[in-house]
């Protein structure tokens, strides 16, 4: 089933600034070969459900192999089986 999905991770208990942590979250992103698009407060992510969920995993395992205790994640998702609609597909009919 594919889904888009707006994920956003939070390592707890790392101090004021996550930088460090985002950039290696990011760096699994862009090596799943999912599309995807970084904002200001989290990444849209599309593709199959089990591949973005399994992206989120492998973000978390290597947040914890960092050292980092505790993660708090939010993720929504949309689906739909009328048509293909991408991240582009839903900000082109905006236009």
């Amino acid at each position: 089933m594919k889904i888009i999905a707006d994920l956003c991770i939070v390592p707890m208990g790392v101090g004021p600034s996550v930088s460090g942590y985002i950039r290696e979250v990011r760096d699994i992103i862009d090596a799943s070969g999912l599309s995807h698009h970084m904002h200001a407060n989290g990444t849209n992510i599309e593709g199959e459900m089990a591949a973005v969920t399994a992206c989120i995993e492998a973000c978390c395992a290597r947040l914890h192999d960092m050292g980092v205790e505790r993660i708090f994640c939010t993720m929504s998702f949309s689906t739909r089986n009328d048509k293909a609609q991408t991240m582009a597909d839903k900000l082109a009919s905006l236009a």
